[in-house]
């Protein structure tokens, strides 16, 4: 055997170690980097979904019920109102408290949105509590730069699938009960990472018998609006 033939003989075994390794490697690294992925993705979708259960929440105590779209959601969100307490001043303040009760012993019909006129006119020195309706988008997640109400319809890294979401009302031992669920499949929310692996997902998931997916609430019994990861 001639020099150059042994040396194009070793650049070739060289070669298929190399590609050996990198086979190996790669089949470990396969599972390893899905479920890296299938966690960072699971984060994102289940911020989504603990949104959509704020809102959701949000609105029965408005309407008394669920809804079963985001878009219905979204008008609540950028249209709606809620009511909340709003309390002025202390009850540990004597003074202010002792000026509340003269007032409401003067005029015993006197409400709370009264006492408010009177607090905005000036009188600083009240204690009371009044119901007030002020817009949903002006309280809830006010402070989270990253909630994006456009996007609340969406499984995210689907390619614009939509959030699978049921609202109904149920007997529930005689009591019609409001339920709600709204559903992220992992063949969406994985969509574009391996198949096989994404599958062997599935079918433990099954064989759990739990869902192929992330998922808040149930419209089949209540469960205090609970995700399933959770």
């Amino acid at each position: 055997m001639n020099k150059t033939v042994k040396i194009i003989l070793e650049v070739l075994l060289l070669a298929v170690c190399a590609g050996l390794v990198y086979l190996i490697y790669s089949s470990i690294m396969q599972p390893v980097n899905f479920n890296k992925q299938r966690d960072y993705r699971s984060s994102v979708a289940i911020q989504r979904l603990k949104d959509i259960r704020t809102l959701q929440v949000a609105y029965k105590s408005v309407n008394g019920r669920f809804v079963s779209t985001a878009d219905s959601l979204k008008d609540f969100y950028e249209n709606g109102k809620m009511s909340i307490i709003m309390q002025v001043g202390s009850t540990d303040d004597s003074l202010a408290m002792a000026h509340t009760e003269k007032i409401r012993r003067a005029n015993r019909k006197i409400t709370g949105e009264k006492l408010l006129e009177m607090y905005q006119k000036g009188d600083k020195n009240l204690v009371f509590s009044v119901e007030t309706k002020i817009p949903v988008k002006d309280t809830l997640f006010k402070n989270r730069e990253d909630f994006c109400i456009d996007s609340l319809a969406y499984i995210p890294f689907s390619g614009g699938e939509r959030v699978q979401m049921e609202a109904i009302t149920k007997m529930v031992s005689g009591v019609p009960v409001p339920l709600f669920e709204a559903r992220m499949p992992y063949k969406l929310l994985l969509k574009g990472l391996d198949n096989q692996l994404r599958i062997n997902l599935d079918a433990e998931r099954r064989d759990q018998n739990k869902y192929e997916g992330l998922q808040v609430g149930s419209v089949t019994a209540p469960n205090n609006n609970a995700g399933n990861w959770e």
